[in-house]
């Protein structure tokens, strides 16, 4: 496996742009605090910690350790947001499926590439507020890596510390560089990619710690999450996902709520010989942290084979919500959402960190929207299962029992060996995949990009060749009831209802973000960039774009005192890849079978990749119309190469009594 090479491009001016800087102490707006370099393992983190709080800076992809996607921010705010323009563009120069967050860090913004062309996932470090190129980096990833990534060749996000860039390339290497000039620092090998293993998720740092999970629950892998030492990218733990107490690390400190969950051994006992061993288990998806109880969280993939015949039990600890202890590793409790899961419904979304009063007392709750189709609301500090409420349609589950913590199958859906299953609601990718939510503090609701798709399911034997697909199930997928195959949605996790839905054409694959304006943003694969009301869901912005939208929003202060937000466009992904790569639309079960219910997405959008960087106009323009929504286009931008746009839907309230199942 070849060691990635770095290759910066900085510019002279660039150099004294630095120099200057530092001299001045003047990088940020008038009142923004600058964070204070730390050093050695005792300050590692402090500084990501307080740009977190700092809401001029996007310095993770979640934004903070508590996954909440919100700003406080209110330049653009509901009575001003259909004023806003394009600022800015950039391109990474690769039109493949761009889920990235662009991070912005003291006035520079970072961005990551995917996985494909001659730089593959290149770095590039930007002025947040007029787009200049800094400097950029290319490692030399394996090109055989590609060929063993299982949903397109995507990259979530960088991560950043204590003036440091950290970057997970495809072929399961971590990069560490400097931020202010892309110099490499040092790169840590992970894993092989011959067994099928990649990365694709955004690392996350905490208490001086690189934490990362592979790829690959479909090709036969052990998962695991890997805690590097973000100094020095040597190993300091690693906990898999399946196979001994010793590995998983599970020990004394381990106390799951729920008795099903109380053994020795388990990631072994609930599997059939050796199953373990290619069981999946991969951490793909988010981790969040909470600082008080030294916790990370996390959750788990699916189990491997997809054909459930083949591992009879409970397939622990795969599907599972993990509490680990940030310093050791240590698991602390654990909570599966889907025992033997039969439809591919992972636990790798985001556990979202609230303080929430439930019946007149203040709980640490971890909210999880699973693929399952159930909102999870569990006690952090221990894994009790609060509530679980449906937010999709769900016809391969009865409920959840709160008592046992266990999910209830519809057994008439089991999916026995070579029998078509019909009508199974939710599809393989759930009713919600990574895409990630946003929480706003001052609604106090959850706002949820998701999909809404059933499917046809037909198991087949599958045999464990290493580093190819494993997965002994045939798939057909397509809209749900009502013929719409997303939406996004707001969510009351405290009545346990949506209060406001909006019905999409496509799958909402990118992420979700909510500012104290009071606005929440997001994108739709068919090229519209949305921001609606926060309260009531109505649309009140839209720009249409060269290419759909995957990627993450975020919201940040440039060194000009402007609020900015940002947002990549460019489809891909799982659901994507028929519009971007060398995927036959006419193969129903392409794509794992999402290419059935993705068919006409060519007709709407090719593959992109553009970073679009929106503001207000400045108050001598005030007034004018902004976006590309009727009534104005940015000054300088060109005319949208597609129809007039279609009225924008609108937000569905809610009946109390939530979703029908």
């Amino acid at each position: 496996m070849s060691m990635p090479e770095h290759q910066v491009r900085c510019s002279l001016a660039n150099v004294w742009g630095i120099l200057l800087l530092i001299l001045a102490g003047a990088a940020l707006p008038s009142g923004s605090p600058q964070a204070q370099p730390q050093t050695g393992a005792a300050g590692a983190s402090a500084d990501l910690q307080s740009l977190s709080q700092d809401d001029r800076q996007w310095p993770m992809a979640m934004k903070n350790y508590a996954a909440h996607r919100f700003s406080n921010l209110d330049q653009i705010d509901a009575g001003n947001v259909g004023q806003l323009r394009l600022a800015w563009t950039f391109s990474v120069g690769v039109d493949r499926g761009q889920e990235a967050a662009p991070l912005v860090v003291n006035g520079t913004m970072y961005v990551v590439a995917p996985y494909a062309g001659p730089y593959p996932n290149r770095v590039f470090a930007l002025d947040a507020a007029t787009g200049e190129l800094k400097w950029w980096y290319s490692p030399k990833p394996n090109p055989a890596a590609e060929g063993v990534a299982c949903c397109d060749v995507v990259n979530r996000g960088l991560a950043y510390d204590n003036g440091k860039i950290f970057l997970n390339t495809l072929d399961l290497h971590t990069v560490a560089l400097d931020a202010a000039t892309g110099k490499e620092l040092w790169v840590a090998a992970l894993g092989d990619i011959n067994l099928g293993e990649t990365v694709t998720m955004a690392p996350l740092v905490a208490k001086g710690k690189v934490l990362v999970g592979n790829s690959g629950g479909e090709m036969g892998v052990r998962g695991w999450v890997t805690a590097l030492d973000e100094n020095t990218g040597k190993i300091v733990w690693r906990a898999y996902g399946t196979g001994p107490d010793s590995e998983v690390l599970i020990g004394a400190d381990f106390q799951p709520h729920y008795d099903w969950m109380k053994g020795k051994d388990l990631g072994i006992k609930t599997w059939p010989t050796d199953g373990w061993r290619t069981g999946g288990a991969t951490a793909w998806g988010w981790l969040s942290y909470d600082p008080e109880l030294n916790l990370v969280y996390y959750g788990t993939g699916n189990p491997g084979p997809w054909n459930p015949n083949q591992r009879p039990g409970d397939n622990l600890w795969s599907s599972t919500v993990f509490a680990r202890d940030v310093d050791t590793g240590a698991a602390k409790w654990a909570y599966q959402t889907s025992p033997h899961d039969l439809w591919d419904h992972d636990s790798v979304n985001e556990g979202v960190l609230i303080d929430l009063e439930i019946d007149g007392k203040v709980r640490k709750t971890l909210i999880h929207p699973g693929r399952t189709g159930y909102m999870y609301v569990l006690d952090r500090t221990n894994g009790e299962l609060i509530s679980a409420e449906p937010f999709e349609t769900v016809t391969v589950y009865k409920g959840v029992d709160l008592k046992t913590g266990r999910i209830e199958p519809n057994h008439e859906k089991e999916p026995t060996l070579g029998k078509l299953i019909e009508d199974v609601c939710p599809a393989p990718p759930g009713a919600k995949d990574w895409q990630p939510s946003a929480w706003s503090p001052r609604t106090k609701l959850l706002y949820v990009p998701h999909q809404h798709l059933c499917a046809n399911f037909k198991t087949g034997e599958a045999s464990y060749i290493a580093g190819t697909p494993y997965v002994g199930a045939t798939v057909d997928m397509y809209a749900g009831p009502g013929g719409h195959r997303g939406e996004f949605m707001a969510w009351d996790p405290v009545k346990k209802t949506k209060v406001w839905a909006i019905m999409e054409r496509f799958p909402v694959w990118s992420g979700a973000l909510v500012t104290a304006g009071d606005i929440a943003f997001y994108g739709t694969m068919d090229r519209w960039f949305k921001a609606v009301d926060a309260r009531s869901g109505k649309v009140l912005w839209q720009f249409r774009a060269g290419s759909g939208f995957i990627g993450q929003p975020v919201t940040y202060v440039g060194n000009d005192g402007v609020q900015y937000v940002a947002i990549m466009s460019g489809v891909g992904g799982w659901p994507g890849v028929v519009a971007n790569a060398e995927v036959d639309p006419r193969v129903r079960n392409g794509a794992l079978g999402f290419v059935g219910a993705m068919q006409d997405l060519p007709a709407h959008t090719v593959g992109g990749s553009s970073l679009l960087v929106f503001a207000l106009p400045p108050k001598s323009d005030a007034g004018a119309p902004g976006g590309n929504s009727p009534g104005g286009r940015p000054p300088g931008a060109s005319a949208p190469d597609s129809p007039a746009p279609s009225p924008p839907p609108p937000a569905v309230p809610m009946p109390q009594n939530g979703p029908a199942q």
